[in-house]
């Protein structure tokens, strides 16, 4: 743990626990360094709903660490599930459920289970689809995710050490059917494990391999941070000006990781576009330059004046969500947003402000229609919306007429990208 500190005095750590030998293992673990320090450690077990019986590992996680003395939280996906793609579509579900919680709860530290032969897999998985320098440096110890610190302390760890601590603690652990399941792509690589030990790819190497590309990665950002420092002015209201320069006098590799930055950090994703399109794209800016408008990764690149303009694609940003005064909220992967206490309580839905809400806007106090931003950018900004319709828009200092008597602090919106402009990139 101490390797990626600093922590605070008194230390709050979130542990996600599934109710595997190797979650248990680490909500038990950092439970005694959290002890030694004056802190303490709340578990959080995400019910998927996807398997017959989820509700009832949740329940006996529960039992357990109620009987460790362990705080615990039971967060649940709700809606509808996709066909196609459960396991992405449960990864990401299963992080902004684990985030969400932890920013409303105000914990800083999220702590994963992830372990030797998860690190060798996920190198392995990359490596089958062709990823470069980023995909093969696989998960890091440490990284910022909108205002979370995703901790993995665990990655040179090997699985059955876990389940030896746990043996010795007399702790049992819940085996996921889904884990032997030959249908997902990293069981099967799983699988190949023994195989490519024997011929010296053991998980360990496979691992300091991971190791070795995470440092060629950590240079690499560095000069790329540097140039987009020169390059890129970054807007609060979520869209930048880069100077085209950027992308003809840098070697490839460089210019190609900017452009990547740019479109995570300003489409809020959590992962780079595919590299065929992110090349197609770096092709027309390296070379003949842009000469209309293109779009890539939720955004929409534009040619503006002698610069170009870089701003979320407004029909993306389209998620609304119920939100309650006094809470906090990451939305679109881009902002993080606050509700005062004062906020009227019902009825509130945050989502993008959409031509209708500028339309809204200007007609209830014209002089917010003089605000200089690009009119690319200001669809969507986020929005608070109540019964009545468009209620307030913090980018545009703008609050309904007649519906704030009385009431401060309505609503804050930060621009905060899942991914930053400058930093490593975060796999998941």
């Amino acid at each position: 743990m101490a390797a990626l500190g600093p922590f605070e005095p008194g230390p709050v750590i979130a542990v996600g626990v599934s109710g595997g030998a190797d979650s248990l293992a680490l909500a038990l673990l950092v439970k005694g360094w959290a002890a030694k320090r004056g802190g303490r450690v709340v578990a959080l077990t995400v019910d998927h709903g996807l398997r017959v019986g989820s509700a009832r590992e949740a329940r006996e996680v529960a039992r357990w660490l109620k009987r460790r003395d362990l705080e615990h939280h039971v967060l649940r996906w709700q809606g509808a599930k996709p066909r196609t793609g459960i396991p992405a579509a449960a990864r990401a579900a299963r992080y902004r459920l684990l985030t969400d919680w932890c920013r409303r709860a105000g914990v800083l530290h999220l702590a994963l289970g992830h372990h030797l032969e998860d690190q060798a897999e996920t190198f392995l998985l990359r490596l089958a689809r062709g990823s470069g320098v980023d995909g093969l440096a696989a998960m890091a110890p440490v990284t910022e995710l909108g205002g979370v610190r995703l901790l993995r302390p665990l990655l040179d760890v090997e699985k059955e050490r876990l389940r030896a601590s746990l043996r010795r603690r007399g702790q049992e652990w819940i085996e996921d059917p889904s884990n032997a399941d030959p249908g997902f792509a990293r069981t099967r690589m799983r699988a190949q494990l023994p195989e490519l030990a024997a011929e010296g790819l053991t998980p360990g190497r496979l691992a300091t391999t991971a190791a070795r590309m995470a440092r060629a990665r950590n240079a690499l950002e560095a000069e790329v941070a540097r140039n987009l420092a020169y390059a890129v002015d970054l807007h609060p209201a979520g869209y930048a000006r880069i100077d085209p320069r950027l992308f003809r006098s840098l070697p490839d590799e460089l210019s190609l990781r900017a452009l990547s930055r740019l479109l995570m950090c300003i489409g809020g994703l959590a992962y780079p576009p595919r590299l065929e399109r992110l090349e197609r794209l770096h092709r027309v800016l390296s070379g003949p330059g842009l000469d209309k408008a293109r779009t890539l990764g939720g955004c929409r690149m534009a040619p503006d004046r002698d610069r170009l303009l870089l701003t979320r694609e407004a029909a993306g940003a389209s998620e609304a969500i119920e939100v309650r005064p006094g809470d906090r909220y990451f939305w679109d992967g881009r902002f993080e947003v606050r509700l005062g206490p004062g906020a009227p309580g019902r009825g509130l839905v945050l989502r993008r402000l959409g031509p209708g809400g500028w339309r809204a806007l200007v007609e209830g106090d014209p002089r917010h229609g003089e605000t200089g931003l690009p009119p690319a950018a200001r669809s969507a900004l986020p929005a608070l919306w109540d019964l009545e319709g468009l209620l307030a828009v913090p980018q545009l200092d703008f609050k309904r007429a007649g519906a704030m008597k009385g009431r401060s602090g309505l609503m804050t919106a930060r621009f905060r990208p899942r991914q930053p402009l400058a930093g490593g990139i975060v796999y998941l």
